[in-house]
């Protein structure tokens, strides 16, 4: 006999289905965005029925969803032709590092697995608190640019900010990371950047491969500490640039690691 919570989810993003896999409840889950990886079998275990602008709405209501769960405005579009076609959806509109453990919290309600989604969220703020720890030792802080596409040049969204000073570092523009919008964060001009003089560039220019060479050789960049001392790294799109328990776990340590070698390296 079924519970009473949905039985049969589609995950119009990759957070939905991190999660839910992780707490146990992948059993619910019927249809999954094509962009998802983690878990890895996951895209051997479901259908792929969406990108994330852009939907197959009459292969999701084939699935005969109870309940589709999506993330941002951006998906507002989707959500409207679900709603209309009688799917019950629920849209995330989070965009901090409390706001990702408070999610992980609310989905495990919505599927009865409180208890897990607890012990997961936990583990979450430990992770935190234990990179907070080991950031707070380091000798210096470097200023850090985290470009989240190339042309327009977009800086990074809040908790990738967030991430980025409680693994050690400051993020460049502190202004615009309150900015939800990958729009409202497309730098007007675009040589600011190497005037703010960043000792590490972080590129995750989603879902293509990041290349400093591009970065290096701009207008102007020659001397920015960074292009100098050649610390321009690249972070994968799955483990920062979607807003669940990847970029907690894997885009925190990444971002930490980078940062404790520079500490390492300037400290010499």
């Amino acid at each position: 006999m079924s519970d009473a919570f949905p039985q049969r989810i589609v995950c119009l993003t990759e957070e939905p289905t991190e999660v839910l896999y992780a707490i146990g409840e992948e059993h619910r889950i019927v249809g999954i965005s094509g962009f998802t990886v983690r878990p890895s079998r996951a895209r051997k275990e479901k259908p792929k029925v969406s990108a994330f602008t852009s939907a197959k709405i009459g292969a999701i209501l084939d699935l005969k969803p109870d309940l589709a769960i999506g993330f941002s405005d951006i998906q507002a579009d989707i959500a409207r032709d679900l709603i209309k076609a009688g799917v019950e959806v629920w849209i995330s509109n989070h965009r901090s590092v409390e706001g990702i453990v408070a999610y992980i919290r609310r989905l495990g309600a919505m599927v009865g697995a409180s208890d897990r989604a607890e012990a997961l969220a936990q583990r979450a703020q430990a992770q935190l608190a234990r990179v907070s720890a080991l950031a707070a030792a380091l000798p210096r802080r470097p200023k850090v640019y985290f470009e989240e596409w190339d042309d327009p040049q977009i800086t990074g969204i809040r908790w990738v900010a967030e991430l980025i000073r409680i693994a050690g570092g400051d993020d460049v523009f502190p202004e615009l990371m309150m900015e939800p919008l990958a729009k409202q964060r497309i730098l007007a001009d675009p040589t600011e950047a190497a005037r703010r003089a960043p000792d590490i560039i972080l590129g995750s220019w989603c879902g293509k491969r990041f290349r400093p060479g591009i970065v290096a050789a701009r207008e102007g960049w020659a001397d920015v500490p960074a292009v100098r001392n050649g610390d321009l790294y690249e972070i994968k799109s799955p483990i920062i640039l979607q807003p669940g328990p990847a970029a907690i776990f894997d885009g925190l340590d990444a971002i930490h690691a980078i940062i404790t070698a520079w500490a390492a390296k300037t400290n010499l």
